[in-house]
């Protein structure tokens, strides 16, 4: 569904945004009528509390939400969404002075509380609608929320209707919409040509593996995204058990997330080359599944030794990452839901990331602080380097032990770039409960940080 603020109206309700501490000088200035239903109804201000007036006619006249305090705003974002989704129906417009970048936050979640994954069961829409506020850039904010919504719907949807081929029609279908270009190498042609380990891990599935290569732009710096598309993950021989496989629909977040975020680009026309890898496969169990030391040769020629077949997508990365290489980009940036570590190392609210570049480090977590988008930096510790390296091979997809499982696994992925600027992001792309703006299910992270900081990472 698209994104949309109401149309400008005269009748558009005014809608007062008011803190605890703000909340007596507030009333100081309104009708006794006001101040009345206020107490009636136990309004306090408090962040999410939402109260309506009724005009002369019984239709709502006037509306306020609460902004609480400081310190509760610090434990949430997106507060304002919470109070926007009590709002009954209605066009409503913002009085609040805000400063400028808080506001655009809070209009984005007002955009993203409208989200419904409603492609198996209706659920109704929101009904309360907000006039874009003065100084907001509306077209902007659309953007963003609509690639936001695109990634949800990606890994809202389940792996019978979200395999490798209709993940490729996704990518088409974006790609369709923006003037894009887009191939893909499927099946056995991976193996002709020198995607080998994309192949050992697809094959066993019925819908067969595929890379998928979408470019976009002829002008700027070069981006190259590259997004784990494995539309479920059975662990393979290492079978998971149903405990873990229980979210695996998710488990193509990393793709889902750089289309999110390519869309974002595409719609605002930034200036820059765009390219976008997504390795498209599913793994499962057959005869020819890969198996526990297999030595795999991958597209740079490291060769690796399987220890997990429930390791895959960082063998699946690790060829796109290679191809995306070679052509020297300014930046290149992988985005996966690759470790379980991650998530034990920081939970699943922020999106943790390895770069060795203190200009990026720099640029995303501005960006994310400002936007409300946390990431937390993560470090690519090269005395772990051992670790990954299992003497048989080059590399040991799933090093013993158990220690820094995130580190080794990014450690990993950067063997596989050399002559790039690389980043990392290892995301979690599910929300595991509900929260403003945020309903549980898929999710995207880091993807509105880093489109705002490729404003500063990628200038001319």
């Amino acid at each position: 569904m698209p994104a949309k603020f109401a149309e400008p109206t005269a009748k558009a309700i005014p809608l007062h945004l008011i803190g605890e501490s703000q909340l007596d000088d507030w009333l100081a200035n309104q009708p006794a009528s006001v101040s009345g239903w206020v107490a009636a109804n136990s309004f306090t201000a408090a962040l999410g509390q939402a109260l309506v007036f009724a005009g002369p006619d019984g239709s709502v006249d006037m509306a306020v939400a609460g902004y609480g305090t400081q310190t509760s705003r610090s434990r949430g974002r997106f507060h304002l969404a919470d109070a926007a989704a009590k709002l009954p129906k209605g066009a409503y417009r913002l009085e609040t002075d805000l400063p400028k970048d808080v506001l655009a936050n809070e209009t984005l979640g007002w955009l993203l509380c409208a989200y419904r994954f409603d492609r198996y069961a209706k659920n109704g829409p929101m009904l309360a609608e907000l006039v874009a506020p003065e100084g907001v850039n509306a077209d902007l904010m659309i953007a963003i929320a609509d690639g936001e919504m695109l990634t949800r719907d990606l890994i809202n949807t389940p792996a019978s209707d979200m395999g490798p081929p209709d993940l490729e029609n996704a990518a088409r279908r974006l790609a369709d919409a923006y003037g894009a270009r887009i191939s893909v190498i499927t099946g056995d042609d991976l193996l002709a040509q020198n995607l080998p380990m994309i192949h050992a891990v697809g094959r066993a599935a019925d819908r067969a593996p595929r890379l998928i290569d979408m470019r976009w732009g002829a002008t700027g710096k070069k981006l190259t995204l590259v997004g784990k598309g494995v539309c479920f993950d059975t662990g393979g021989l290492n079978l998971k058990p149903a405990a873990s496989m229980g979210l695996m629909k998710k488990d193509m977040g990393g793709a889902a997330a750089v289309l999110g975020l390519a869309r974002m680009i595409m719609a605002t026309g930034m200036d820059i080359q765009l390219r976008v890898l997504i390795p498209a496969v599913e793994n499962s169990v057959s005869a020819n599944s890969f198996r526990q030391q297999d030595i795999l040769t991958s597209r740079k020629g490291l060769t690796v030794e399987v220890n997990n077949t429930d390791a895959e997508g960082r063998l699946v990365l690790a060829d796109a990452l290679a191809l995306a290489d070679e052509e020297k980009p300014d930046q290149i940036i992988s985005m996966a839901t690759l470790t379980g570590a991650a998530r034990v190392a920081v939970g699943p609210d922020l999106a943790p990331y390895f770069s060795d570049s203190q200009t990026f480090v720099s640029a995303v977590e501005a960006a994310a602080a400002t936007h409300a988008d946390p990431v937390w930096r993560m470090p690519f510790h090269t005395p772990y380097e051992a670790m990954i390296e299992p003497g048989i091979a080059d590399l040991d997809n799933a090093p013993t032990g158990g220690f820094a499982g995130c580190i080794t696994a990014a450690l990993f992925l950067r063997r596989f770039v050399t002559d790039s600027p690389y980043a990392h992001f290892d995301i979690y792309g599910w929300q595991p409960t509900a929260a403003p703006a945020r309903p549980k299910g898929g999710v995207g992270q880091a993807t509105r940080a880093l489109f705002a900081a490729f404003d500063t990472l990628l200038k001319k």
